[in-house]
């Protein structure tokens, strides 16, 4: 792979992605920043205050004082209603989402779920609406302009901000949940994180020779789940000061079970499990962090789903067969089945097991292929994905596209008996049937 664009992880890169597969995190931050603002805007208004005493100007104290009460009104009104729109937004977006999951794939649900918009929506409504109680602790009873000792009168400027942004923020919400509710939009965000992933694996020269002898494996302990990701940067680390090789046993996606082996260790002792806490992540499902088949698997995933007998949606299998030929077209000519991190010496210090080209072959088309006989706009734009890229390959790697055209093929001249019809079928076409 070419080194171009390629930045080496960083310790936290694991982590800022587990955040984002979270729904919590963002909010929750978001109302911590919406008190510290409030402290804020209380101190400033207590020295505006201060300041206007020092001045004598008590016409401008009383000033400040009805700016303060004709907006109470609406801070009122702003706190009573906010979580009553939060409540009504949110939940016709659930019923978005359990829609879009039945139609395309529950793996989908994760697009809504690490999408920017929505966490930053909801942060700003929880914020608006936290604020504006604040707000409403502030206002005193006294009106006296003598013995008035705070006005929120920058709170109040400020709550009618977080309402403007909150509307604003409301109408790209609904924008976006609409996108994500179409399949083109729902492929193309898939389709670019598995080209992230893509971007985020190293290039550079291969291992020169073979890996020093085996000298131990590392046992998974902990709960059993799916291989999320690795921290790839400690796990360097950790094996340049202890001057070996790790090798990841199983690949990012498999189901490991307390006691079964996941790291080998080459020419040396294992580095102490101290150095190696938190540096394998398990969890209940697939992510894209550094997942290469798991945008294959995702489109393949919905590219079924349309072709089952209950939804019959060959179209949409097309525009997923897009995307997979996007992707394959990409990874054509890269070198595959092993990833090599190098630590800053340029050493090669840990060795991750990758699909090859023929796995991700096969995970593009195999179960599209068994499905899509009787459906000649599906055969029709497979046909035309394979011969492209078998004009792509090299001679070496165009074996298993051959060993699809020609199943592809077979299972037409099954399922089609009469020879136009099937003549048709076999026709490539890169719109299916346009």
């Amino acid at each position: 792979m070419s080194d171009r664009g390629y930045r080496p992880p960083r310790a936290l890169s694991p982590l800022r992605e587990h955040l984002r597969e979270t729904f919590w995190f963002a909010p929750t931050l978001t109302l911590v920043c919406a008190v510290v603002l409030w402290f804020v805007a209380s101190a400033l208004d207590e020295q505006l205050v201060a300041y206007l005493h020092d001045e004598q100007a008590y016409d401008e104290i009383k000033d400040l004082v009805s700016v303060a009460e004709d907006t109470k009104t609406i801070v009122v009104t702003i706190s009573s209603a906010m979580m009553t729109f939060i409540g009504v937004v949110f939940s016709i977006s659930l019923v978005a989402v359990q829609m879009a999951s039945g139609q395309l794939t529950p793996r989908v649900v994760r697009i809504f779920v690490r999408s920017r918009i929505s966490k930053l929506t909801l942060s700003v409504f929880l914020a608006t609406f936290v604020f504006s109680l604040l707000v409403l602790s502030s206002y005193e009873s006294e009106t006296d302009p003598r013995r008035v000792v705070s006005v929120p009168f920058l709170q109040s400027v400020l709550t009618a901000g977080l309402v403007g942004l909150s509307l604003l923020l409301f109408i790209a919400y609904v924008s976006s949940t609409l996108r994500l509710m179409q399949i083109g939009p729902v492929v193309d965000r898939i389709t670019r994180d598995s080209f992230r992933v893509l971007g985020r694996m190293p290039g550079g020269r291969p291992q020169e020779g073979p890996l020093a002898e085996e000298t131990g494996q590392l046992v998974h302990e902990g709960r059993a789940g799916v291989l999320r990701d690795v921290n790839v940067a400690r796990l360097v680390r950790a094996a340049r000061r202890q001057g070996v090789v790790l090798r990841l046993i199983p690949r990012l996606g498999d189901f490991v079970v307390p006691g079964t082996p996941v790291l080998a260790v080459h020419g040396g002792a294992a580095p102490p499990r101290s150095a190696l806490r938190y540096t394998v992540s398990v969890g209940v499902e697939r992510t894209l962090h550094q997942d290469l088949a798991f945008g294959l698997r995702q489109l393949s995933d919905i590219a079924l789903r349309a072709l089952s007998a209950a939804v019959n949606d060959p179209t949409t299998a097309v525009q997923c067969l897009d995307r997979i030929v996007q992707f394959l077209a990409a990874v054509v000519d890269l070198p595959l089945g092993a990833v090599h991190h190098r630590d800053r010496e340029g050493v090669v210090r840990l060795v991750q097991d990758v699909p090859g080209w023929a796995d991700l072959v096969d995970l593009g088309f195999e179960e599209v292929r068994r499905c899509a006989a009787d459906s000649p706009q599906v055969t029709r734009r497979l046909l035309a994905g394979i011969d492209d890229l078998l004009l792509l390959a090299a001679p070496e790697r165009r074996k298993p596209l051959v060993r699809h055209r020609a199943l592809l093929v077979q299972a037409v001249e099954r399922a089609v008996p009469d020879a136009a019809e099937r003549e048709f079928a076999l026709l490539p076409d890169r719109q299916g049937i346009g």
